[in-house]
Parts: structure tokens; sequence; C-alpha cells
């Protein structure tokens, strides 16, 4: 779970990110959970392979 914190956290920071990468990030953070299901995974991988663009 702390690889997953530690890459929402470092998308967080990002200021130019859209308002609805935002709102998955806040919902990924607030799991309670210690896993990402399959589809989880690939939102925030997008979301980081987009965020960095």
């Amino acid at each position: 779970m702390q690889q997953i914190s530690d890459r929402i956290s470092r998308l967080r920071e990002n200021k130019s990110l859209e308002e609805a990468a935002r709102a998955v990030l806040k919902h990924l953070r607030e799991l309670e959970r210690f896993y990402l299901t399959q589809f989880e995974e690939r939102l925030l991988s997008f979301i980081e392979q987009d965020g960095s663009s």
C-alpha cells in the first residue's frame, strides 16, 4: 500500500492535473484496502502517463 500511496502523492503534486484526475486520486487514496483492482491500477497508470506529458 505504501507504494500506491507514494504514486498517488507524486501525482497530486502536479498542479496542472485535471479535476477529474484529482477526483480519481482522492477516491483511490480513501480506499480501505491495501491493493488496487485491475481497473483501478489501469486508471492510476493512465493518470501517471497522462500527467507526465
